[in-house]
């Protein structure tokens, strides 16, 4: 058997796949996106060792510390992989690099002919420190966390390929795709094809798990997002499917409340991650009848603290208890949270009903 993947019922001491496998577990696990990060010293003391993001990401050493870090303090039920959505442009040869307090930039596509400076196909050897970091953070990960390895959904990084930039209605990529759809498609595609390749690569070098992160996906009309991301996203999962057909598939699409039970529906899909602003009563009623669903603790909550934590957290198991889900964040951990709030957020997740 492939390192990663699995036959059969999942392990029972991994609880999150347990969960993604259909069963429903009170408490039930946690972890949180953006965990290894910012909010954490020993992040920040080893952050501090690498000349640029982008570098700590390619430094194997590195980033497995950083996946391993939010573990050791807080034993959280998945260790998900240290890198960033961006590497996949970058194994296309589209630089990138990452300004202190800016963010990431990119040599921006402007025009259908900027695609031509693009690779027709994802360069795994470009993201072999990736797969290096896979390998090392899976020799001392405990054997009851599960290991989630991801991608940034086809909209979301053609996206920042198109601005070269992060931008805060996705503006040129949506005026990009309705000037020139053909050529967007053939940039949809590419991406298609190369994170599927991405996911396949890192369920081979160990991690159990993936998951699709379409941060932007809530800025589309109704037929733009079925063409711009919930068909792409179908098309990874099935083609990561096609050739392992036991790997279990988190599909997070932020702010794609209207969607979220077609993309529950699609049998490629193990799980659907809730962003923040998912009404929970919908979610129980439409979505968890056909999928897991993981999410959606407001990250505003948590580093509030106090009564609104303890309420929001509450609110949240009663309203998703019955049916298997995953807790988590609605979006990613914001850096001044206090770890107490963190420890605070767990006694409550785990706490007997």
């Amino acid at each position: 058997m492939e390192p990663g993947l699995r036959t059969g019922a999942p392990g029972a001491d991994k609880k999150i796949l347990r969960v993604l496998a259909g069963e429903t577990l009170d408490p039930p696990p946690v972890w949180m996106m953006r965990q290894a990060g910012r909010y954490l010293p020993e992040y920040r003391a080893i952050r501090a060792t690498a000349k640029s993001f982008i570098d700590f990401c390619y430094t194997p050493a590195l980033a497995a510390e950083a996946t391993l870090q939010p573990i050791r303090r807080f034993g959280f039920d998945a260790a998900i992989l240290f890198s960033d959505i961006l590497v996949v442009p970058d194994a296309f040869g589209q630089p990138v690099s990452f300004e202190t307090g800016e963010g990431p930039r990119l040599d921006p596509i402007e025009t259908p002919e900027g695609l031509s400076r693009l690779a027709g196909r994802i360069d795994l050897g470009r993201l072999a420190p990736v797969f290096e970091t896979i390998r090392l953070v899976k020799a001392d990960l405990p054997a009851e966390t599960t290991f989630l390895g991801f991608c940034g959904a086809p909209w979301t990084v053609a996206s920042y390929m198109i601005a070269g930039r992060g931008t805060p209605d996705q503006g040129p990529a949506r005026l990009f795709a309705y000037r020139h759809p053909e050529a967007f498609q053939r940039l949809i595609d590419r991406l298609v094809a190369g994170s599927i390749d991405y996911l396949c690569a890192q369920l081979e070098a160990g991690v159990d798990a993936v998951q699709i992160f379409d941060s932007w996906s809530g800025v589309l009309p109704g037929q733009e997002f079925r063409r711009w991301c919930f068909e792409p996203v179908r098309a990874i999962a099935a083609g990561v499917r096609a050739r392992h057909p036991e790997a279990r598939i988190i599909a997070f699409p932020r702010a794609a409340n209207p969607h979220l039970a077609a993309v529950a529906a699609l049998a490629e899909i193990d799980c659907v991650g809730l962003d923040t602003s998912a009404d929970l009563a919908a979610v129980a009623r439409d979505v968890q009848p056909l999928k897991p669903v993981q999410g959606n603790l407001d990250p505003l909550a948590l580093l509030a603290g106090g009564a609104a934590l303890d309420a929001a957290v509450r609110e949240i198991r009663a309203k998703l208890r019955g049916r298997p889900y995953v807790f988590n964040l609605g979006h990613g951990i914001t850096p001044p949270t206090p770890i107490a709030h963190v420890e605070r957020m767990l006694e409550l997740v785990r706490e007997a009903r």
